[in-house]
């Protein structure tokens, strides 16, 4: 492994390395660098046929080279392929080509990479501070730089294997009779269902860590009734504190210093959901462990998850913020006829009181000795509010994993916990973008992730639905969530019930093999999705594919991502099995030559494909994980005359990973047309579905 560590000033100490390198002395190669007044710029002149690969959760396509993309924390749910930056920074950068590297700078602040926006053969990426660290990546190949990296970061978060199963989410549910419906929803219709998700009203008066009395009359009685039917409850926890005398949460943040504060000293104001609030200070390793310890509150109700949300942070307004945009409002409204430019001046000044880039730069965090303004550490207070949780679950749960996952994220945040890509939009453009964004969150270590499926905003159709879950069986997190106002989107409230029931079946169905693929890429630094280039580097046609990936050691995915499509094209880099399922037990195959074919797929069909000397292990039984039976599987593969299969298997809870015992080796041979299966576990018996 070859990284070259270059020091740029005092940088601030983010965390996200956990290898400590010395500095290298010296130019940086490959990049030109010239400093600016207040910044670094780094450039490096691409040939017509280099790509650009990683930035993690972005916009456009898997290669990144044509667009401006920013490294800056956002919370904007319209992703439309003019954005720059999502809700997370990852400055993970690989450029593949004439000369193939990867680069990662660590910097908690905006950093700007233009791939070839201003000039289309040039990168160039402005790093705006004077303050970071630079790190070369050199290896032998692409997939050898993103494990060096990968080794260089940490390794992934695990999540518990209840939540690999499906999740139904909605803001909207307020109360236990509201939750029990949707439960209920699932159960009578034999859908199968692991975890239903609380948004902010379940809280009482949306202040973190309470739960609303008159919606939940016993929510401990609750929590434990819905898990005895196989389903857990999962809150959400927001960064603001709420401003409100006699919270015990407000009360002891101001009394023990731990909220940012403005330029004054003076705890900072803002306001999210409950309206005023204070944002804890979550860089101060005191205020991360008091904020950690408060999710004991729900731990003793039973809870085993959680998802952060509106850590960016989040602002809708500030007093100052929204004083200002009176103020114009009443300077506009004092004229008689109001021109084209005094009416967008009048938009403006109240649309632009929310996330104002002004507001980020007014107040302060405490990092150690230092005080530092916001905007200089943005991208670090989401990565580390998740990081409190996380720490705070080694001590309140040591033996046990815990669900945690976040919106806002850092490079280093994915030890923590995982992250949904944000709030996105009931679009057929939304389910392509969740495909593309696969490998490049991998890339960035993120393993535990999912979009929204069917879309968050806006009115979801029952096609986009299908289509989405199809794609969702293969995310590590499978969640159903829409917003307040929108279509109610539970998988029983359509028509074609049967197909949904179908479809996440055969989720947990493949939960065997879904579940052994991530702990291994967890466990060894690898990636769970791949793009084709990464399998077939020497295939040149397998580099323009973005819309197939690799899923695992055996499979790869083609999702339909167009309306009323009944069918799409697919490219084979080799000869395949193409398996197309109805439901889990109703499944046609066909071998398939490599080359370009279009393939019929219609909506209640889902398909995918297994390379040459690999199978598949496949379970049956149950409508939430734990009542899966796993003892006896079905192997499903296509085999020419060998195969072999490492399959994990543990009890979802506990933590001692690397046991051997978690492993099995199955073997598949095949000689003069006969099939023999050699296990090192007598106690695992197999159904043989080979071609």
């Amino acid at each position: 492994m070859m990284i070259k560590r270059y020091i740029y000033g005092k940088p601030i100490e983010t965390e996200a390395v956990v290898k400590t390198l010395a500095p290298t002395e010296g130019t940086v190669p490959y990049l030109t660098a010239t400093e600016t007044e207040e910044a670094y710029v780094f450039e490096y002149d691409m040939n017509a046929y280099d790509r650009l690969y990683g930035l993690g959760e972005n916009v456009r396509g898997i290669n990144k080279r044509g667009h401006i993309y920013e490294s800056n924390c956002s919370d904007d749910p319209m992703h439309d392929e003019g954005k720059s930056s999502l809700y997370g920074a990852h400055n993970f950068l690989i450029i593949k080509g004439q000369k193939t590297f990867g680069l990662f700078i660590d910097m908690p602040s905006k950093v700007i990479f233009d791939c070839g926006y201003s000039h289309k053969d040039q990168l160039k990426i402005t790093v705006t501070s004077k303050d970071f660290d630079l790190y070369i990546i050199e290896e032998k190949s692409f997939t050898a730089i993103i494990k060096a990296f990968r080794e260089l970061i940490g390794p992934s978060y695990i999540a518990p294997k209840w939540a690999f199963g499906y999740q139904q989410s909605r803001w909207g549910y307020k109360n236990e009779e509201d939750l029990k419906k949707v439960v209920a929803g699932y159960r009578e219709n034999h859908i199968p269902l692991d975890a239903i998700y609380m948004d902010i009203d379940f809280m009482d008066n949306f202040k973190d860590f309470t739960i609303d009395p008159n919606g939940f009359s016993d929510f401990k009685a609750t929590v434990a009734e819905l898990k005895e039917q196989g389903v857990r409850l999962v809150p959400i926890v927001d960064a603001g504190v709420k401003i409100e005398k006699g919270y015990d949460v407000y009360e002891e943040g101001v009394e023990k210093g731990y909220f940012c504060t403005n330029e004054k000293g003076e705890d900072f104001v803002a306001a999210v959901w409950p309206g005023l609030v204070h944002f804890p200070d979550f860089l101060n390793k005191d205020t991360r462990k008091w904020f950690g310890e408060k999710y004991k509150i729900l731990l003793d109700e039973g809870i085993e998850g959680f998802w952060n949300d509106m850590n960016e942070p989040a602002i809708f307004y500030t007093p100052e913020g929204l004083q200002e945009a009176f103020e114009k409002v009443d300077e506009i409204r004092q004229k008689d006829n109001i021109g084209i430019y005094e009416y967008f001046d009048l938009k403006d000044s109240v649309s632009h009181t929310g996330n104002n880039p002004k507001d980020y730069q007014s107040f302060y965090h405490q990092v150690g000795d230092q005080r530092i303004r916001h905007d200089k550490v943005h991208n670090l207070y989401g990565y580390n509010m998740t990081r409190a949780a996380g720490e705070a679950f080694e001590t309140l749960e040591p033996d046990k994993r815990i669900l945690l996952f976040s919106r806002a994220s850092y490079i280093g945040m994915h030890r923590y916990g995982g992250i949904w890509t944000g709030d996105n939009i009931s679009w057929w453009s939304h389910l392509l973008l969740n495909i593309k964004m696969m490998p490049s969150l991998n890339m960035c270590g993120i393993l535990y992730t999912g979009a929204d499926l069917g879309g968050f905003g806006g009115n979801t159709t029952e096609d986009l639905l299908l289509r989405w879950l199809q794609f969702g069986c293969f995310t590590p997190l499978m969640r159903n969530h829409s917003a307040l106002g929108t279509r109610e989107q539970e998988a029983y409230q359509f028509t074609d019930l049967e197909s949904f029931k179908n479809i996440i079946g055969i989720r947990y169905g493949l939960v065997p093999y879904l579940y052994s693929e991530y702990m291994k890429a967890a466990l060894r630094n690898e990636l769970y999705f791949r793009t084709l280039m990464m399998d077939y580097p020497e295939d040149s046609f397998a580099e323009n594919v973005e819309d197939q990936l690799m899923v695992g050691e055996s499979l790869m995915v083609a999702p339909v991502y167009e309306q009323n499509a009944r069918g799409r094209y697919v490219y084979l880099p080799e000869e395949m099995l193409m398996i197309k399922f109805k439901s889990l037990t109703d499944r046609s195959y066909k071998i398939m030559e490599k080359g370009h074919h279009y393939i019929e797929v219609e909506l209640e069909e889902m398909v995918c494909f297994i390379k040459p000397n690999h199978f598949i292990p496949l379970c049956s039984g149950g409508e939430y994980i734990e009542a899966l039976d796993e003892s006896h599987l079905e192997l499903c593969g296509f085999i020419k005359d060998e195969a072999s299969y490492e399959l994990y298997q543990d009890d979802g809870f506990s933590k001692d990973y690397h046991n051997p015992a978690h492993f099995t080796h199955i073997k598949v041979s095949k000689e003069n047309k006969a099939l023999q299966v050699t296990c090192n576990k007598s106690e695992l018996s197999f159904t043989l579905n080979l071609h």
